[in-house]
């Protein structure tokens, strides 16, 4: 019975998620903030963190930088959520504070992250360099957009962004990239 019951709630969560979707989709965004702040708090599973990362996303969207931030800082605090889900509300909170909070406390939070080989390291990497050359370590910086730039798991885009930044503080990253990409 319980498991019938777990399993019937998850489908109505997922069908009220969809419903959210489809309204933001139409542009119907009146009721959005209040549906989907139920579906985090009492949503289960996937669903409720897609709640949260929703109704962070809409909250951007209507330039609640506040509520977003919060929303954002509620996923990467919630044990509950798996860990690539903390890693990214992390990441995502840290960017949008990015020009409020000192650089060490960037750092400080994309330290574990912000390392070669972790799924995160692109974006994580990115805001520990932007932090660093805030602190005037430009070279430090210059070499952190290197090893982004030569990661083959950093999605293109970013190692195509980090070459052009390293090559402003002084460091050739570019045989980092693809022939076609340069």
């Amino acid at each position: 019975y319980w498991q019938d019951r777990q399993t019937k709630a998850a489908a109505e969560d997922s069908e009220q998620l969809a419903q959210v979707y489809t309204d933001i989709g139409n542009g119907r965004l009146a009721t959005v903030p209040q549906r989907v702040d139920a579906l985090a708090k009492d949503g289960r599973g996937a669903t409720r963190g897609s709640a949260l990362f929703t109704r962070a996303a809409v909250a951007i969207e209507q330039n609640d930088r506040k509520t977003a931030i919060a929303k954002y800082h509620e996923i990467a605090a919630d044990e509950d959520l798996p860990a690539p889900h903390r890693d990214l509300g992390l990441i995502r909170a840290t960017a949008l504070e990015f020009d409020a909070i000192k650089p060490d406390v960037v750092i400080s939070r994309m330290q574990p992250m912000a390392k070669p080989g972790n799924p995160w390291f692109g974006s994580a990497g990115e805001l520990t360099a932007m932090a660093l050359i805030k602190q005037n370590k430009k070279n430090e910086a210059g070499r952190l957009f290197a090893a982004i730039a030569a990661d083959r798991q950093v999605p293109e885009s970013i190692r195509a962004r980090a070459v052009q930044i390293a090559g402003t503080l002084g460091v050739d990253a570019s045989a980092s990239l693809p022939a076609n990409a340069q």
